[in-house]
């Protein structure tokens, strides 16, 4: 092995893997040399190798955290701390006398973040349980369904420029009388309020805090006052118009308002002000500049704890507190929507979507840009949907960095998520185990896996999932890892099972030979709705915007669509979900209700149905790989929840899954 591949290894990084078609393939070296500079190795000759290599081995033989589970010893890496006598402080203050054999600890009873002491030595122990908390803890043998929402998409009786907390919090109370145990929502991490082009839930500016554009100003006693947009948001015009609500909000704040939210203040803290002074730095600099992230800043501005920050905010406190403002009306908000849910009597209420990365121009990169890899940006290599690979514009976790932290940053991104829910949905979950990380400016081809620490992430997971009582998904479509999904059934962690993609040789899986441990659903926000996969709707975008192979030809592919078809509707009739003759490609209705039906009657535990799917629409939330060709995250549904649900075809749909889920 070259010292140039042996540096790679030792950062982490897949040399050689298998592409989407079991291909094998190599990191080119020169791809190697660029991904290793970004992540503070260089390695354009042998000094730089020699010397990036010793840093590793360093930082190897630190050795500040270590994860194991409940009941089980405890292995040490070698070098950690030496043989003999140390002391155990546990997460609740108390104190044990432990003797360290060889490399590992005596077992651990009880599960959290423990220090084990020895001289001036400590090492941050996570002690987790074996498994994820899961939906037999939450309700028993019962199978759990619930739908899944775009939040900016739903109406409700009070008109709005688009959906938000309030509205979730009406669509909640809605499905728990109907039946519904589980409401699976797009994420609400904290965009960048001042730029009304950055309305895409999956490059946020910071996981750690909310969305305030979803805020609902009715909770601080200023009533929404918007006009209801059409089928298609219009965000430029929609967020500046919110933005006026909350700051009329803000102005007429009570007495009572003002002390909760200094209260609210105070218990944020540092890191509360922190994403505050960002979100009144950006809109200043946006507005004078146009500046997109904090790289754009003046440079005395790119230090959070520095003088011209601190000056700044001084000048500008009320900016501050308008932000800080707006971070505890998004709270108190979503807080309401889930008590909205679990009054309601829902098992789980909100399902929380953990985004996979964040902007690195964004609020966290700004403060804490040593949590972060620095310089890259995840993505995807080249497959069958993207030929050239996917560079997603968005940077996630160092894992050198949560050593180095003992993983404070992913248990502070997981806490905030789940704060308001009980379960979350983890986007891309095959990055828990690797990403493709690709150096900013290059070509996608020119990235590589990153392995992360799994078994680590996997533990600290189930420590906080338990503390939250909130079940696990994890999406884990595409292509997956080899032992990747048994590491995640071993933890008690969902996968997810798409009616598209459960497919072998023979054509659909049987309705009863999906997994019971896992989020069955007809669809997701980024495929075809049922009704636009049988209608080929999806074919028509693909075609009326070019996103075809070369070779393609347009009646071939509407003959295997219609090949499909028969398929889907053979494997719904010999389940018992359909019966008449299978309908025509432009009568989607009965392959509507008859795919609810075959996925409710799955054995999996809970079963995740996009709204859209139960009200039958054609277009979907999101096309990946396009901009503004197709109107992404911007489709509203076409009434308020509660008519939604009272329309005949949609009462009866739902009726019928209450009827298989509980049957």
């Amino acid at each position: 092995m070259s010292p140039l591949h042996a540096l790679a290894t030792d950062a982490g990084l897949q040399i050689d893997w298998e592409d989407y078609a079991g291909e094998p393939q190599q990191v080119a070296d020169a791809a190697l040399v660029k991904v290793l500079a970004a992540l503070d190795l260089p390695a354009d000759s042998a000094s730089a190798i020699s010397e990036s290599r010793r840093r590793l081995q360093d930082q190897a033989t630190a050795c500040s955290f270590v994860s194991a589970d409940v009941g089980t010893p405890v292995p040490l890496p070698a070098g950690c701390l030496a043989a003999g006598a140390a002391e155990l402080e546990l997460e609740d203050g108390s104190r044990r006398s432990l003797r360290i054999d060889g490399r590992r600890l005596p077992a651990i009873d009880v599960p959290g973040y423990h220090r084990l002491v020895q001289g001036d030595r400590v090492l941050r122990l996570a002690i987790a349980p074996r498994r994820c908390f899961g939906v037999a803890d939450a309700a028993g043998g019962k199978r759990l369904w619930g739908p899944a929402v775009q939040i900016a998409g739903l109406r409700d009786t009070t008109p709005r420029a688009f959906g938000d907390f309030g509205s979730l919090g009406e669509t909640a109370r809605s499905f728990a009388a109907a039946g519904a145990d589980a409401l699976a929502i797009s994420p609400v991490h904290a965009l960048f309020p001042a730029d009304p082009s950055r309305y895409s839930p999956y490059a946020p500016s910071s996981r750690l805090f909310l969305n305030i554009l979803y805020a609902d100003p009715a909770l601080a006693g200023h009533p929404v006052d918007e006009a209801a947009s059409p089928d298609l948001i219009d965000w430029n015009a929609a967020i500046p118009a919110r933005l006026r609500q909350l700051r009329a909000a803000f102005a007429a704040r009570s007495d009572a308002v003002r002390a909760e939210v200094a209260a609210y203040a105070a218990e944020g803290g540092d890191e509360l002000l922190r994403h505050a002074r960002f979100d009144a730095l950006h809109a200043h600099f946006f507005g004078e500049s146009g500046a997109t992230g904090w790289q754009g800043w003046p440079a005395a501005f790119h230090d959070p704890a520095g003088e011209a920050v601190a000056r700044f905010a001084a000048e500008h406190r009320q900016e501050v507190d308008f932000y800080l403002f707006c971070q505890w009306l998004a709270k108190r908000s979503l807080d309401t929507a889930q008590r909205a849910a679990t009054d309601g009597g829902m098992a789980l209420g909100l399902i929380a979507d953990l985004a996979v990365g964040m902007d690195g121009g964004g609020s966290h990169a700004w403060s804490r840009r040593d949590d972060l890899l620095t310089g890259l940006s995840l993505g995807a290599p080249p497959d069958l949907l993207g030929p050239e690979g996917q560079s997603w514009g968005i940077t996630g976790f160092s894992p050198r960095a949560l050593q180095r932290t003992g993983f404070e940053p992913y248990i502070a991104t997981l806490r905030a998520a789940l704060d308001h829910a009980g379960g979350i949905r983890i986007d891309h979950a095959l990055g828990l185990r690797r990403l493709w990380v690709v150096p900013e400016g290059a070509s996608p081809r020119d990235g590589a896996y990153l392995t992360m620490p799994l078994d680590d992430m996997l533990r600290v997971l189930a420590i906080e999932s338990h503390r939250a009582s909130a079940v696990v998904i994890g999406e884990d479509l595409g292509t997956v890892p080899e032992g990747f999904r048994p590491k995640m059934d071993e933890r008690g962690m969902l996968g997810m099972r798409v009616l598209p993609f459960e497919r072998d040789e023979d054509g659909f899986i049987p309705a009863e030979n999906w997994s019971p441990e896992a989020a069955a659903m007809t669809g997701t926000h980024d495929l075809a709705t049922v009704a636009g996969w049988w209608a080929e709707r999806d074919l028509d975008w693909n075609w009326r915007l070019g996103r075809t192979r070369e070779d393609a030809v347009e009646a071939d592919e509407r003959a295997t669509r219609g090949e499909e078809r028969t398929l889907l509707w053979q494997a719904l009739t010999e389940a018992g979900a359909a019966q008449a003759p299978e309908p025509a490609a432009d009568d989607p209705v009965p392959a509507v209700d008859a795919a609810l039906d075959f996925v409710a009657s799955t054995p999996c535990e809970l079963a995740i149905l996009p709204i859209e799917d139960l009200i039958g629409a054609e277009e979907q939330p999101n096309l990946p790989g396009t901009i503004d060709e197709h109107p992404n995250w911007r489709r509203r549904m076409p009434a308020p929840t509660p008519d939604l649900l009272a329309r005949p075809e949609v009462a009866r749909r739902v009726a019928r899954i209450n009827t298989v889920r509980n049957g």
